[in-house]
């Protein structure tokens, strides 16, 4: 059982690894692409183009904001998991706590009275 479990893992964590991977290489490119369109060269572009642009970087401007946006929501969600899990926990710890004294009980009589 202990075998299956750790392989389960291993497969857990290589597929967010390899998630993660992807996910940096398509913000790698992303930013790249965003940082060479800013460094356009402005004076020398016909008026056509500076439209063209502008309107660019109010697409890339609105696709940022949105996923800032989501990115955020995403962090409040896991930082209310969070507290969920930590405040089960704490909620649990009476039982565990009183499993453990029951265990001890029992140990001592078993191991400790003789009639």
């Amino acid at each position: 059982m202990e075998n299956i479990i750790k392989q389960v893992v291993q497969f857990l964590s290589q597929g967010i690894e390899a998630i993660l991977k992807f996910l940096q290489l398509i913000w790698t490119w992303s930013f790249g692409q965003i940082v060479e369109i800013l460094q356009s060269n402005w004076q020398q572009l016909p008026v056509w183009k500076i439209v063209i642009l502008i309107a660019v970087l109010l697409g890339v401007a609105y696709c940022l904001y949105v996923s800032a946006r989501q990115i955020w929501g995403a962090v409040e969600s896991l930082f209310r998991a969070f507290v969920a899990l930590l405040s089960a926990f704490v909620t649990v710890l009476p039982y565990i706590v009183l499993s453990g004294l029951i265990a001890f009980a029992g140990a001592y009589v078993i191991q400790s009275i003789n009639f």
